[in-house]
């Protein structure tokens, strides 16, 4: 559900451990987020029937760099029908254009890189 062939041919060119030691100068490919929750892209590869992504995650009980796949990405769930507002799912930031870290506008994630300066 998640993996569009725009992101699939982004991907081709930020394989797993790419950009691995460049810190704020990695280029985020893609957005994913639930909520305030947000998964910041900056690599991937395909393996079998499912895509593996790196980057940074912001908003659950830590902020971190992981791994996560897109097939578990597009289980997770949240129901607020209760609330009157559905079921949230995880959705792509719609239009997003492969950005350095450093000049996405996002304070929070700022703060976390700001973490491993000099």
């Amino acid at each position: 559900r998640l993996i569009t062939p725009v992101l699939e041919e982004i991907l081709k060119s930020y394989p797993l451990y790419s950009q691995d030691g460049k810190g704020k100068d990695a280029v985020c490919v893609a957005i994913f987020f639930i909520g305030h929750v947000r998964w910041f892209v900056l690599e991937g590869e395909t393996e079998g029937n499912d895509t593996v992504l790196f980057g940074i995650v912001i908003g659950l009980a830590e902020d971190e760099y992981g791994y996560v796949s897109l097939n578990e990405l597009s289980e997770v769930e949240v129901d607020l029908t209760a609330q009157g507002l559905g079921k949230l799912q995880v959705r792509q930031q719609p239009n997003f254009q492969p950005t350095r870290l450093d000049r996405l506008n996002d304070h929070r994630l700022q703060h976390f890189l700001a973490r491993f300066e000099d």
